[in-house]
């Protein structure tokens, strides 16, 4: 094909589309994308707007990445209307050479090609047909009838394929006159189309059937007359595909039978009255295939002796595995059986059914390396959710024992014994593989063992049931775990299953096996199979039996328990919930090394809701072990705060609290130890941050919830309790005002004397900083009425002072300019607070004096001997000084934490010309040498960064969602400054002549901007 200049540029993108070099990937695509909004130029047709589409559809047939690219354009230009629509749109005559184009290459010899081109025809006709496009479906059924056109017709096809599943009820009874007879002729002539084309003909019938079974109920006469005369047809048809042996190595034989199996399937299902005769006919071909594909499917994925291709798919990216053919084959057998009216075609041989279904069941070559792998897998594959032949096998029996009762019972049961006898002489002739067969059987039976044992009549009487199952799992005992580990496990599951049916004895001996294997170096799978006999059997197991093995069986399942992963870590955590109920009495003595692996991994798995669930119900069983309540309280709590604050969902949140809010609450009323005192504060915190106002009603009863945390708080303000118990106080009741406050409201009065008291008792600076945090919060809280909070703190008394705001404000002002007040939220809190409070300038700030500054000694060098005779000095200073003062220190102290990371990277300057360029408008920079003092706009980078710091306080998990931790201090205490100065200007004034002269420039470079 020759190529202009811009065709050459075209295919150059494409080929770079497909650089490894992701540098050139991108460079191409961006290419292409700015291409898209270019007028373009073709073959001599007049202009056309927008990305030359029609170029990249000459491409088609020469790069398969052209047709993709073409199906992305398509789906942003051809439509305005569409979601995904982007300007230029393709227009009405470059749409109608496209359409043209396209179907012009659909006969393309690529396969990998024509489905992408048929992919794009699809992708169009999604807009345009059949209102723009009514010669789409005649192009294609005369297409597919060309026989001399082999690569047209699979091209047809494969378009038909894609626009079959689109296809609503009032166009497939109008085409099924005129495809149907194109689709037979294609799937008739083995001579002339190979199996996929066939297989791919199938497909678009089935497609059409499904519509036609959706509609029958609606338009039963109509779809009847419809349908009964392709039957005949159609199922001789069928019957020719599937009365040849099922191919070796075929993926194309063995789609080919699934289509059949997926189109016999539907005419079962939607029409089982027309359908009842012909099925008769189709059933030995059916048997055919059944038992050729065994043969096949035990040589390839059982014996792993010939390639089953499994997990690839085909070039229209369908699987082509034999696994996905098989499990189609049971699931077409399990809807005959599944209908009374069908069901009696197989009734006379249903055993052999049964019989040959067990062989299916056998573990694959496949499975066994992917198991011994990854355990998980191996658990996951157990369940009947999951994929695979053994689980589709399964259903099968199912059915036929649902539908068939006492005779399907039976025949599971005969097919297990003939199997397992079989299995004795592949033992005794010495074949490696021997316990497949005995593994087979006896998954066939614990999958059934509910139905096996309430069947009333089985032979002569359940205990023949009994003997035959201690047979089996009794005949290989002796042989080491390691030989046959899968069927090991599926002894211990057998025994679960039958434990109500077996000996006492039999099940001791298998009890204490399963406590052994737990704690022995045995493959994963043994040790899942021995938990799940342990699960059955220990809540029914006399006691007796069960203690002597208890600390063993704790000790391995601990151990056990910190290897799990996923579906395993389930498994250990019900089977030790089940031992630690069986071991009651013992619980006591291992509570202390079993309850912290499990909180480990609590913590770990907190966002699973499921394995959190889990987790609780093993911690419910040991808080319900005699001697075990009080020490797993005291050790829950340190993980229930971090557990809480990692996101936990409500209803976990929800079943924590069910779980330990009672006991907590007891603790801090009635304990002691500081250690628990603390963790029990915590966990409180923890709970009112995560679960707020919907915590007041889960306990069912709000008034009495709101009472005990009252209490709690009451006991940890209490003046007598040590500082070490109250440490987490102020957390606490920060939590309180901020997540329950109109609750809180009526007892802020009494909160505050409580506070000042338990302020006035404490020791520790750090504790006393913790309440003034409080206070303040308080104040912002009482906003925009800050002065009637000012007139209660000073109508509560305070001992040794004037009242409470002279107390409050004395060692706020001491704490704040000593920094005793530290992380980023405390000091936004508290800094924002102290503004709002000199605002008011209420008239009881004349009346309060504080200490100001050290007075500088000039005797020399301050030994420890003079520091105690003459304690350090301070200047005494008026409380609104006071206060201008600590904040034009905030201010400081931000610039210099600024400084301090601009001398390690340049941070600094992204910053300030990025995030700081969108508030000029409101401050502007001073003049003055930015060497000299900051300008504004350094302030506002100053608090970017000051907020952009870690806490180190561990508490950010409580306060990321008060809105305060919003505030950007810098500004917030720059306006202050300006509303402040500009109310009374000789206040302030006076205010700052007692200030540094460090304080001043700051204050100056914001009233200057």
């Amino acid at each position: 094909m020759a190529v202009d200049q811009d065709q050459q540029w075209l295919l150059g993108c494409l080929t770079a589309s497909l650089d490894p070099s992701q540098d050139v990937r991108s460079f191409a695509e961006a290419s292409l994308t700015q291409a898209s909004l270019q007028p373009a130029h073709y073959a001599g047709s007049s202009s056309l707007s927008g990305f030359p589409f029609v170029i990249i559809v000459e491409f088609l047939t020469y790069c398969y990445l052209a047709a993709v690219l073409l199906k992305q354009f398509i789906k942003k230009h051809w439509r305005e209307d569409d979601e995904a629509f982007e300007h230029p749109v393709v227009s009405s005559d470059e749409k109608a050479l496209i359409r043209g184009l396209l179907l012009g290459s659909l006969d393309d010899s690529h396969r990998k090609i024509c489905t992408a081109i048929s992919m794009d025809i699809s992708s169009i006709a999604a807009y345009d047909w059949p209102e723009e496009w009514p010669e789409l479906l005649p192009f294609l059924l005369k297409l597919i009838s060309d026989q001399n056109n082999i690569n047209g017709v699979h091209g047809a096809l494969r378009c038909l394929a894609l626009l079959s599943g689109d296809l609503d009820d009032k166009e497939v009874p109008a085409l099924v006159p005129v495809l149907f007879p194109c689709l037979h002729a294609v799937v008739s002539s083995p001579q002339s189309y190979d199996k996929y084309m066939r297989g791919k003909a199938l497909s678009i019938l089935y497609s059409c059937i499904s519509v036609l079974g959706a509609i029958s109920g609606v338009y039963k006469t109509e779809i009847a007359t419809l349908v009964t005369p392709l039957l005949e047809v159609w199922m001789n048809q069928f019957s020719l595909i599937l009365e040849r042996p099922v191919q070796r190595e075929d993926p194309d034989d063995w789609n080919l039978r699934m289509e059949v199996l997926k189109c016999l399937n539907q005419f079962v299902q939607n029409f089982p009255f027309l359908i009842e005769t012909e099925l008769m006919a189709i059933m030995r071909p059916l048997w055919h295939t059944f038992e050729s594909s065994l043969q096949v499917y035990l040589r390839s994925s059982v014996e792993g002796a010939e390639d089953s291709y499994d997990g690839r798919y085909d070039s229209d990216g369908e699987e082509k595995s034999l696994d996905t053919f098989v499990i189609q084959l049971f699931e077409f057998l399990s809807t005959i059986v599944s209908s009374r009216r069908l069901a009696k075609v197989i009734a006379s041989n249903v055993r052999e059914l049964v019989y040959q279904t067990v062989a299916f069941l056998q573990v694959t070559e496949q499975q066994m390396h992917t198991w011994s792998m990854d355990v998980n897998q191996f658990v996951a594959d157990e369940d009947e959710g999951s994929y695979s032949c053994r689980i589709s096998g399964i259903l099968f029996l199912e059915e036929v024992v649902n539908t068939f009762g006492r005779e399907g019972i039976n025949a599971v049961v005969d097919a297990a014994g003939k199997r397992f006898l079989e299995s004795q002489g592949e033992k005794t002739a010495g074949s490696p593989t021997w316990w497949r067969i005995r593994e087979a059987a006896l998954f066939a039976l614990t999958s059934l063992a509910d139905q096996l044992v309430e069947a009333e009549d089985l032979r002569t009487d359940p205990a023949n049931l009994a003997k035959f199952v201690e047979q089996l799992i009794m005949e290989d005992t002796g042989i080491g775990y390691h030989e046959i580990p899968f069927l090991y496990a599926r002894i211990f599951t057998a025994v679960a299953k039958f434990s109500s049916v077996i000996n006492p004895g039999i099940l001791e001996h298998f009890l204490n096996a399963a406590v052994r294997a737990i704690n022995m170096d045995v493959p994963p799978p043994v040790k899942v199979g021995a938990c799940r006999a342990l699960l059955q059997l220990l809540p029914d197991m006399n006691r007796t039996v069960i203690l002597p093995q208890i600390m063993n069986l704790f000790s391995s399942l601990t151990d056990l328990l910190q290897q799990a992963s996923d579906e395993t870590l389930i498994l250990v955590l019900e089977t030790l919930q089940q031992a630690i109920k069986a071991g009651h009495e013992a619980s006591a003595s291992i509570e202390s090394i079993i309850s912290p692996v499990i909180l480990n991994v609590w913590v770990a798995h907190v966002s699973d809701p499921f394995m959190s669930i889990d987790i609780i119900d093993v911690l419910e069983a040991i808080k319900n072990s005699p001697g075990c309540l009080h020490p797993l309280t005291s050790r829950i709590l340190p993980f229930i705060g971090p557990i809480l604050n990692k996101g936990a969902p409500g209803d976990i949140v929800k079943t924590i609290y069910d779980f330990c809010f009672d006991a907590v609450i007891r603790i801090i009323l009635h304990s002691e130890d500081h250690s628990e005192l603390q963790n029990a504060t915590e966990c409180l915190a923890a709970f009112i941050s995560s679960g707020r106002q919907e915590l007041l009603s889960w306990s069912g009863n709000p008034g009495l919830t709101m009472r005990s945390l009252l209490d709690a708080a009451s006991r940890l303000l209490n003046p007598d309790l040590e500082c070490s118990g109250s440490l987490f106080a102020g957390k606490y009741v920060l939590q309180l005002i901020l997540h329950l406050p109109s609750e809180m409201a009526p007892h802020v009065q009494d909160l505050v004397a409580a506070l000042v008291r338990r302020m006035q008792s404490a020791d520790i600076s750090g504790f006393r900083s913790s309440l003034l945090l409080i206070f303040a919060r308080l104040v912002h809280m009482s906003f925009p009425n800050v002065d009637q909070f000012i007139n209660l703190l000073i109508s509560v008394p305070a001992g040794g002072n004037e009242n409470s705001f002279a107390y409050v404000m004395t060692e706020w002002t001491k704490q704040q300019g000593n920094r005793e007040i530290q992380g980023a939220y405390q000091i936004k809190v508290t800094s924002s607070a102290l503004a709002l409070l000199l605002s008011t300038r209420h008239s009881e700030f004349a009346k309060v004096n504080v200490p100001g500054t050290p007075i500088q000694s000039n005797g020399g060098i301050k030994t420890r001997s003079k520091a105690r005779s003459a304690p350090e000095q301070w200047t005494i200073i008026p409380l609104p000084m006071k206060i201008l003062a600590l904040l034009a220190d905030t201010l400081i102290e931000i610039q210099e934490q600024v400084m301090g990371c601009a001398d390690e990277d340049s941070e600094w300057e992204e910053v300030h010309e990025g995030d700081v360029e969108g508030e000029k408008d409101m401050l502007h920079s001073t003049g003055a040498s930015q060497s000299s003092k900051p300008s504004y706009d350094q302030l506002e980078a100053m608090a970017r960064t000051f907020e952009n710091q870690d806490d180190e306080d561990g508490d950010d998990d409580l306060h990321v969602t008060d809105p305060l931790n919003e505030i950007n201090l810098a500004s917030y205490l720059a306006d202050f400054l300006l509303k402040f100065s500009s109310g009374d200007r000789p206040l302030f004034d006076n205010l700052c002549q007692g200030l540094t002269l460090a304080q001043r420039n700051v204050i100056h470079t914001v009233l200057n901007r």
